[in-house]
């Protein structure tokens, strides 16, 4: 892997979406929109947990929808790319399929910590304080890592499988509206617990709520065994990314 052709890819990808408007809004101002609503709808809600608001329960949930919602910036940006003839230039030249997932897998994970961020100074201007010392923050940031390179991975296959932007896009609620309603801030039953274990989601934010809600020390086991299935999760995922990259968005760019 060529690391200067890698930075290259990753300088144009951010300056495309720097420079669209439409991008810019769902990357800055519907994550803080989203975290100012739900702060002043449950801000005030006791849940009798040691003072706890319902916001406060929610608010690692809200973390994870943020890195999860780049799945579908990944499949807008990135069947763009093929409509405009972007990927079919890229693959005259000496670049690979895993140089140029991987540029799109460092530039929109960058893009979704950027979310992350925003969602965390708005939470805590509404008045959420997190548990927990500077490690077990380091901890919580590589869990949102993570979970951003599986998000990434999702939208790089609904895009290489989609032959619009506008199929990529609906293809990727197909992988955010189960995260959101089975591992973000909606509350589960024991029914769909089970389906949330299915989902990287859920294990990024029930780790989150460990750590910054619950201030369960960082020597628990769930804690670990739940980063290690993240991160399992998110191989996999990149993985068949630029296997089904390799096999049909090269073909799909010269049609």
């Amino acid at each position: 892997m060529n690391i200067q052709r890698v930075l290259a890819l990753v300088k144009m990808n951010l300056k495309k979406i720097i420079r669209e408007p439409a991008y810019l809004f769902l990357m800055i101002l519907f994550p803080a929109a989203l975290t100012l609503v739900f702060g002043l709808a449950f801000g005030t809600i006791d849940t009798g947990i040691a003072g706890l608001s319902q916001f406060d329960l929610m608010t690692p949930g809200l973390f994870a929808y943020a890195c999860i919602f780049i799945i579908m910036i990944v499949a807008q940006t990135f069947s763009d790319d093929r409509e405009q003839g972007l990927l079919k230039r890229i693959n005259l030249t000496p670049t690979t399929s895993a140089e140029f997932m991987g540029s799109h897998i460092i530039s929109n994970t960058l893009l979704s910590i950027v979310q992350v961020a925003i969602v965390a100074v708005c939470s805590l201007l509404i008045g959420f304080r997190p548990e927990g010392n500077v490690i077990g923050f380091l901890l919580a940031f590589l869990f949102m890592i993570i979970l951003s390179i599986c998000s990434v991975g999702f939208g790089l296959l609904c895009s290489t499988i989609a032959k619009s932007s506008g199929t990529a896009t609906a293809l990727s609620f197909i992988f955010i509206l189960p995260q959101m309603f089975f591992g973000t801030f909606v509350p589960l039953t024991d029914a769909t617990r089970i389906i949330a274990y299915f989902l990287p989601s859920y294990y990024a934010t029930e780790s989150l709520s460990s750590i910054l809600v619950e201030g369960i020390p960082l020597t628990d086991l769930s804690i670990w065994i739940n980063l290690g299935i993240l991160s399992l999760m998110s191989i996999l995922i990149i993985g068949l990314g630029i296997l089904i990259f390799k096999k049909y968005g090269k073909k799909s760019n010269s049609n």
